[in-house]
This record gives C-alpha cells, structure tokens and sequence, in this order.
C-alpha cells in the first residue's frame, strides 16, 4: 500500500433498523422499477436522531464518527519478544513495500551477523531492475500468447497491467540472485523513484504499443529471430526511459561499512553488485533458504499453491506458497522473533487501523453502530468476493506472549517514515492479526521438517486474477 493514504458490531438502531420490504414489482430483467424505489424509500428512518446522524456525517470523516471511544485508551508498547531496532524506511509515494520489507529483514540479518556493521541498500538499484525485469516478462508473455484472441483471459491480464510497482519477498530474492545490491549512497533514490505513478504510467504505454507490435509480427509469420530482435529493441527504450528516470545502474563501486554510530570503520575496497551483495548475505543464500507461507482459509490447509505468471522475472520463480492456519504461522513467527531475526510480512493494513496511534484493533471503529447494520462476513468471504486480500507488506519485528506462551500482540516495522504511528512501527492486537495477516516468509531453519517436506510437494497452480495473489504494494 502507498504510504498516503470485519467483524460485527452491536447495532445502536440510529439508522435503518430491520425491515421486511414488501415484493414489489421490478423492471425487466431486475432493475428497479418506481414502486421498488418506493418502498425503499418508505423503510428509512426519520427520526429527529437520523436528522442528527446525517448532519454528522456530512460534516465528518466516517471514521472519526465510528471511532470506538471505550478503545481510546493508552497502548500497551512492551513486548516479551522483540527485535533490535533499525532505522525506519519510507517509501515515499510507490508500492514498493515488499521490497522495503525484504530489505529490512536483510540489514536485519546482516547487522545481527556482524554485530557492528550498518548498511543502507539502494531501492532505486533493485527497483530499476525490477521494472526492467517486468517489462522483459509481459513482453514474453504476449509472444507466447500471441496466438489467442485479444479478449482472451490470459492475453488480458498481460495488456490489463504490463507493469506495476508492487511485489513480494521472492520478487527480492530472484532480482538479488541476478543483479546483486548497491548501498544507497552510490545509487539514491530519485524522485520518479518515490514517485512511480507518472513513469509507469508511460511504462505501460508504451509496452502495450509495443506489445501489440509483437502480436503483429507473430501473426505475420516472422521468425523467432526477427521477433527476439525486435524485442530486445523494445526493451532498450524501456532501459532508455528508466535510464533518465532512475539513473543508469553503477557496474562497480568502492565502499567502506559504518558502525551504529555512523563511523567509518572498515577500509574502502572495490565491489561490483554481485560480490556486494555476497558480502551483505554472507553465508546465506539469497534463495533457497526461506519458505513463503500463507493464511487462506478458501482452500485446504498444509497444501503448497503456486501463482501462475506472477513472478517478477521471466526466469524467476513463480509466487509459492504453503497455505497453513493462523496458529501454525503464528509459531513459525514467534520461533524467528525468539532467535532475533526479523520476518517480512503482509496484511491488509487499511482495515480497523488507527494511523494516528499506529494500532490495528478489530475495537477501534464500530461501523455497523454508525450504519445501523452488521458487517459480517469471515475471513474467507472476504477474500473471495475481493472485499479483503493481501496489500501491504512490513516486516514483522515483535510479539506480546502471554504466560501459556500464546500470542497477544504483534509489532511491525513500516515503511511509511519514522514520524507514522507507533516511531514508524504499527502495533495489532493478536485478533487483528489473524484477521488480516496474509503472509510470511520464515528460513527455513525454523520450519518443522514435516512443513518442509509439505512445502515440496507438487503444488496446485491458480490463477493470477485470485484476489489473495494480488502483489504487495
């Protein structure tokens, strides 16, 4: 989610109260005809507190109105279980969270093995690449569909989003593996960085432009040398564009580590992004040593799902997951937090949240008292009618456990400034989370070996569109 920015509640009856309309004649094929209209209106309310309640409202913010007063008190910012601190990112206006998170949770781990050593990477860097990468995928992709129709589903959802600037931790882990990392001092950010709308905007036009190119050249008979030609041609303005947007990817640098105090405390040495990036994971390799897990009460639990065509690079890895219930993800995150190491994580943070005291509580907003009706649908009919989904990513830094051991409170780093909510910390209440907490990414040396081999099986392909593999933005 860009940084700018459902459970029942007992009703107050101020507004429309339950009321069995008559059947009333409807238009040909169920519009609304006059006499619906009437009756509709003949149900509302009038009283002198509706009078009231619409003044209100029409005066106010829905949530300042909904806000539950009895919540309102102070909020409880110890936590048995927590790891060290680092400095809070901000993403600025782009969704690229997920990155964010994936590199909070590597300067994290870096930190932690070196004891001393602080590094900030360069999101421009990565994120150059990442757009590169995408613009490479849909450009593939409409050649190897170019022999279905334009409407057709899979032909859509290529023209549908060529690119976009939202994504997940293996997104991170297969642009890392290719192209290495860069400090931020030698590539920052710039401001279409920050700022993505306007230049994906183009990107995408001219992908589609280009796009269509292709389907012409495929639909002409030629080669597969003439078309890979023609792509690489393509993808070379696309390189231009990023180019003067993002600045051009340095080849090689020198850099010399600071300590937690900001002094220079190792000799300046020669990196090129690769070797920078062996010096920043150390031992551990950027893939391969981590699961990505999942809450999606829909489908059947301790199966591992794949998303089809949702990977950041053509010779990537598809988006896996093993979709396991809230409890066991939950001991998956407490046994990382435990051992110090930090967890990207994503949610669906616009809900119930209080931005101003940074808290995520099912109790802070009382919408169906407000309304005068009920909101009422679980977790797997929000997802499957789109209403919630998997939005924003952060990384997971802290849990409450309370004397059984058990989870009741949760605290995540954001990547919305240091001056957002909690020091630019969000902290949820163990009922949210399991509300709308979607994913996580865990090493695997805290994963059961009987979730391992469970995560290895031959996964079950779904479709992009699935509201709950949206990307991370």
């Amino acid at each position: 989610m860009k940084k700018h920015s459902t459970k029942s509640f007992i009703l107050s009856g101020l507004v429309l109260a339950a009321v069995s309309l008559p059947a009333v004649a409807q238009t040909d094929g169920g519009g609304i005809s006059k006499e619906m209209l009437s009756a509709i209106k003949e149900a509302q309310p009038h009283s002198a507190a509706d009078r009231a309640l619409f003044n209100a409202l029409a005066a106010n913010s829905i949530d300042a109105l909904a806000k539950n007063h009895a919540n309102q008190g102070a909020i409880d910012t110890h936590f048995s279980v927590e790891t060290p601190k680092q400095d809070i990112t901000d993403q600025k206006q782009s969704g690229r969270c997920w990155m964010f998170s994936g590199f909070n949770v590597m300067r994290s781990a870096f930190a932690q093995r070196t004891d001393s050593l602080t590094v900030s990477l360069s999101y421009d860097y990565l994120f150059f690449y990442d757009q590169l990468e995408k613009s490479n995928l849909f450009l593939q992709g409409v050649i190897d569909c170019a022999d279905k129709p334009i409407d057709d589903e899979r032909v859509r959802f290529f023209f549908k989003s060529p690119v976009n600037d939202g994504g997940t931790y293996c997104g991170v882990a297969d642009l890392v593996a290719k192209y290495g990392l860069v400090p931020a001092e030698v590539m920052p950010e710039t401001f279409s960085a920050e700022n993505t709308s306007k230049v994906a905007s183009l990107l995408k036009s001219k992908l589609r432009e280009q796009g269509l190119k292709l389907r012409d050249m495929v639909a002409q008979g030629k080669s597969q040398a003439d078309i890979k030609a023609e792509k690489t041609r393509m993808l070379s303005v696309i390189y231009r564009m990023l180019a003067l947007t993002m600045g051009e990817p340095p080849v090689e640098f020198t850099y010399a580590f600071k300590n937690k105090d900001g002094r220079t405390v190792t000799e300046p040495e020669k990196y090129n992004p690769m070797t920078f990036a062996a010096k920043i994971m150390g031992d551990t390799p950027v893939y391969g040593s981590f699961i990505m897990v999942m809450n999606d009460p829909r489908r059947e639990y301790y199966k591992t799902y794949e998303v089809e065509y949702d990977r950041h690079t053509y010779d990537g890895t598809n988006w896996k997951y093993l979709n396991l219930p809230m409890e066991d993800i939950a001991s998956l995150a407490i046994a990382s937090l435990k051992d110090g190491r930090k967890l990207y994580s994503s949610y669906d943070v616009g809900k119930f949240l209080d931005g101003k005291r940074g808290y995520l509580d099912l109790r802070n907003y009382d919408y169906g008292s407000l309304f005068g009706t009920e909101f009422g649908m679980d977790k797997a009919q929000r997802i499957m009618t789109y209403d919630s989904g998997s939005t924003h990513a952060m990384t997971l830094t802290a849990v409450d456990l309370d004397a059984q051991g058990k989870p009741v409170m949760w605290k995540v780093e954001n990547s919305w400034g240091p001056a957002s909510g909690q020091q630019g910390c969000l902290i949820m209440t163990n009922e949210w989370f399991n509300e709308f907490m979607f994913r996580l990414v865990v090493d695997k040396k805290y994963v059961p070996a009987k979730m391992l081999k469970q995560y290895e099986q031959e996964p079950v392909m779904v479709m992009p569109e699935d509201p709950l593999f949206l990307p991370d933005n």
